[in-house]
Order: structure tokens, then C-alpha cells, then sequence
């Protein structure tokens, strides 16, 4: 039987649990001219060292003036590839497939006011920045496509009004994905993964099913189910209905949905802090992989300490 400390392979790397730290930004660790920490790289040298099966290095920027924040960690220049790798390097001592997640916040005025040169820019830059994650020797890169951010801004059929070929039908709302994957396709060998964080309600969960269905179709690996955009006259994304009997959070049910129409792994992420929350997940197979993140913070240990919640819960020894 599966359970959350049950390795996973996806293609060529090997998990060694079912546990994901996400990319938390760590604002307070990071300065504004967007390098690599020494408290970065203790933050991750704790979690690794804890036995993590795998972590999602936060957010990287493709360019200055896309920050969510003034002091984000950035990728848009050969410069910060030394920084990076230091972090590489950490899940390379510590066996653990370190990912990096890509990201643009997108534009607060909406996606439809954007000219087309400037999205195609854009697009080029992506594609740079996930070339610098892997010369920096990451396992992977994860596509930032939730949270209101750009790519989920892109997503929306109810933000992407565009009439050109960055918007309008299904697919061409996922243009900018499709084709930033097909621009990179030759980075993707058996040993680097391709992860995208994506809304689960875009705005609504049957958006998210489709949008997922897609991406594994064109190539992605594995999902990880956060939430969309809202409505563009709300400021935070509307809930979706849910049974009242699912004892987590909305946005992990959404993961639990969306894992049922696809084949690749899902993570599913949002106030799983307990051990038994995180087993029942996996041990279900609702989902693939749980990601902890503020009882990450809390804990960096958190996989050793729910080890020895799961040995006193159930009984059972874990190797």
C-alpha cells in the first residue's frame, strides 16, 4: 500500500516521500537586487537536510520590472546562474530534486492592455530564464501559472479578452504555455522535469480540469493545483463549491478533482500542516504528493517529525 513516505520516480529522478516543499518566497531573506542569500541557502539547506522528497525553489523572476515584490530572487540575467546553483548544489548533496519555479506577476490593469510585442518579449525571456535553470543544474523548472499572475492571467477566459493570437479560444489562451514549452522542449531530457502551477478554478473548477488536461498533453509532468484568477472585480479568488464532508481545504479538493482526469502526478497544496492530513491524501490516492509549507517554516524537519507521527499513529515502522 501507497503511503506518504513511499518514493516516487518521475521520469529519471526518484523521490524519495510523497512530501513537496512549494516555492514560499521568502521576502525576508532576500534583498532587492534579487541574488541568492546566505539565509536563502540556509533556509534550504534545512529542508533538505530534513528529507524532503522534493522542493520547489520560489519564485524567480524573468524580469525586473515583473516582481511580485521589490526583493524577489531573480533569473533574467547570466548573473544570478552562481547564486542559484549554490541552492542546486544543496539538493544535489542531500538527494533531493530541487525544481525551480519561473514566474512574471503579470499586470494589475489586465492582460487585454498589454501590446502583443511586448507578450512576445516576454515569451523570449521565459524561455532564457528556464535555459539559466539549467545551466544552474536545478532538476527542473516549475511554470508559475496560478495566483492572478501572468500566465494565469493568459488562462482566463474571463481576464484574457484578446482577439490575437495570445487570446481568445481555449487554445489560444494557452498559446503563451504551449509555445513556451515547445521553445524548450530540447532542455527537457530524462533527468529534467517540467512542473506547472496552475489554477484549479479558472475562474471555475471545470476550467481548471481543461486547462490540466492540456497540459499534460502537451508535455508537462507533473500538476501542482493552487488557485486562479478571481473575478476582475474581486480582489481573491472565489471559492468553489465543495462537499462539506471533504475534511481539507478547498484548494486541496480542487487537486483531489483534477487528479481524476489526468495521469501525471498532482500536488496538491493549502493548509496541510498534520501528518495524518498529508497521509490520508496520499494513502487514498487522492492525491500524488502533498506540498507542507507552513509547517515548513515552522519545522524544516517537518518529513522526520511526521515519521514518527506515523509510527505512533499506525504502528507501523517506516524505512
Amino acid at each position: 500500500m501507497i503511503n506518504l513516505f513511499t518514493p516516487l520516480k518521475i521520469k529519471g529522478l526518484t523521490l524519495k516521500n510523497r512530501v513537496v516543499l512549494p516555492p514560499l518566497v521568502r521576502f525576508s531573506m532576500v534583498e532587492k537586487d534579487g541574488f541568492v542569500t546566505e539565509g536563502l541557502l540556509e533556509w534550504y539547506k534545512d529542508v533538505a537536510e530534513g528529507e524532503v522528497g522534493m522542493i520547489i525553489v520560489e519564485a524567480s523572476c524573468i524580469s525586473e520590472d515583473g516582481k511580485l515584490r521589490e526583493n524577489q530572487i531573480g533569473i533574467w540575467d547570466d548573473k544570478f546562474i552562481d547564486g542559484l546553483k549554490k541552492i542546486a548544489d544543496i539538493g544535489k548533496k542531500y538527494s533531493v530534486p530541487t525544481i525551480i519555479q519561473i514566474h512574471h506577476a503579470g499586470y494589475k490593469e489586465g492582460i487585454a492592455t498589454v501590446q502583443e510585442e511586448v507578450l512576445d518579449e516576454l515569451l523570449e525571456k521565459f524561455v532564457k530564464a528556464f535555459k539559466r535553470a539549467k545551466v544552474a543544474g536545478f532538476d527542473g523548472i516549475e511554470i508559475h501559472g496560478a495566483h492572478t499572475y501572468l500566465i494565469s492571467q493568459l488562462n482566463s477566459r474571463i481576464w484574457n479578452l484578446r482577439d490575437d493570437k495570445y487570446g481568445g479560444s481555449f487554445e489560444k489562451r494557452m498559446y503563451f504555455s504551449e509555445e513556451l514549452i515547445k521553445r524548450t522542449k530540447d532542455l527537457f531530457d530524462d533527468k529534467f522535469i517540467l512542473g506547472y502551477r496552475m489554477g484549479g478554478n479558472e475562474p471555475d473548477l471545470e476550467d481548471g480540469i481543461e486547462i490540466a488536461k492540456y497540459l499534460q498533453k502537451i508535455g508537462v509532468d507533473v500538476l501542482h493545483v493552487s488557485s486562479g484568477v478571481p473575478d476582475p472585480e474581486r480582489k481573491s479568488p472565489v471559492k468553489i463549491d465543495y462537499p462539506e464532508t471533504f475534511p481539507l481545504d478547498w484548494v486541496v479538493y480542487m487537486g483531489t478533482e483534477i487528479k481524476k482526469y489526468v495521469t501525471i502526478p498532482v500536488i496538491g497544496v493549502k493548509n496541510i500542516k498534520l501528518e495524518e492530513q498529508a497521509s490520508w491524501l496520499v494513502e487514498n490516492e487522492l492525491l500524488d504528493l502533498v506540498a507542507v509549507g507552513r509547517g515548513m517554516i515552522a519545522r524544516p524537519n517537518w518529513v522526520k517529525h511526521a515519521k514518527k507521527e506515523y509510527e505512533k499513529r499506525t504502528g507501523k515502522k517506516v524505512d
